[in-house]
């Protein structure tokens, strides 16, 4: 949520105001968050190597598995890619 907070409202071509963004992420509250462990760290760490992807990436890959994801929105990785049964979407194209 801190990831979408900063882009939607500096990075984009047209950012919404720090109001919305809060609306928003409230509504937000209800969905399923993953909380990793090590184990998902370190499987993090594979999809790194085997992706080659941030490390960070592959954090957020590594709990969309966890949370059995079908679709993922991502700025940052490559749309249309699938990662382990993982479609990737980017949401501002």
């Amino acid at each position: 949520m801190q990831e979408f907070y900063v882009t939607v409202t500096q990075k984009v071509p047209k950012p919404i105001d720090h109001a919305t963004a809060i609306e928003i992420i409230r509504s937000l509250r209800y969905w399923n968050v993953h909380e990793p462990s090590i184990d998902d760290i370190i499987h993090a760490i594979e999809l790194q190597i085997r992706y080659q992807v941030s490390f960070w990436d592959a954090m957020i890959l590594q709990s969309a598995l966890q949370l059995e994801c079908d679709l993922l929105w991502s700025e940052d990785l490559n749309p249309g890619q699938v990662y382990q049964g993982i479609k990737l979407i980017n949401p501002f194209q």
